[in-house]
């Protein structure tokens, strides 16, 4: 739960090579941003792009998870991994989720619960659908909104790269500057969601009295206070 960006790569590139090629465009732009870092490159097929086969501390298990299609077919749920993942990781800024880039190809079908192959469904070319959590990166121990603001607009501004380059296809913002453009609308709209989620988080913990709880909202220094705002129902 927390403010958080959408979003969707697609491109009809023929070649392993020419994917390979505009994922790296895409990640120098993310080196000229000020990520807090940004990762190597990496190229994978399977088994390796299954983060099944992977170890539950790998550096690349989300990036992994993230670039696993979920289809459903007949009340049945099947993870499609990539046959092919060419992408890179970045760390947007402290307090918030990696954000992963990248495109990957995916097969026609997957073996069901039956044993028998059902079709995935999936476009044709390459495919990427990945997300970010940008919300706790407003965590005033970690810069506040400054910290904030340089993390959910380097995301966008790589978006709008991806954009130049032909390969995005759909972005959702809860933060709402993707179609807006406004940073004061952004700086409102994080306070509002940090203050419902304090409240939120403040109702659940009543209720669990006497059990710990751990969420990104409760280390905020002002969590008191944005819980009773919360609470109280106001708008910052």
């Amino acid at each position: 739960m927390g403010l958080t960006i959408h979003y969707q790569f697609h491109s009809v590139l023929r070649t392993t090579g020419e994917a390979r090629g505009l994922v790296n465009r895409l990640r120098q732009h993310a080196l000229d941003l000020p990520f807090q870092s940004v990762g190597e490159m990496i190229d994978l097929s399977p088994p390796a792009c299954n983060y099944q086969q992977r170890e539950r501390d790998d550096p690349n298990r989300w990036l992994l998870i993230q670039a696993t299609q979920l289809i459903e077919r007949d009340q049945y749920t099947y993870d499609v991994a990539p046959k092919r993942l060419i992408a890179f990781s970045t760390q947007p800024a402290e307090g918030s989720e990696p954000a992963n880039f990248g495109l990957c190809l995916y097969p026609s079908t997957v073996v069901a619960h039956d044993g028998k192959k059902v079709g995935t469904g999936l476009p044709q070319g390459w495919l990427w659908t990945s997300f970010c959590k940008t919300q706790y990166a407003s965590n005033p121990k970690l810069g506040g909104v400054e910290n904030f603001l340089r993390c959910h607009l380097s995301l966008i501004r790589l978006l709008d790269h991806a954009r130049d380059l032909g390969m995005l296809k759909h972005v959702s913002d809860e933060g709402g500057y993707w179609e807006k453009r406004d940073v004061q609308a952004l700086v409102q709209e994080v306070g509002e969601w940090n203050e419902a989620i304090a409240g939120f988080a403040g109702q659940l913990k009543d209720q669990l009295t006497g059990q710990g709880m751990d969420a990104a909202i409760t280390r905020f220094s002002n969590f008191e206070h944005l819980e009773a705002k919360g609470r109280a129902g106001e708008v910052a």
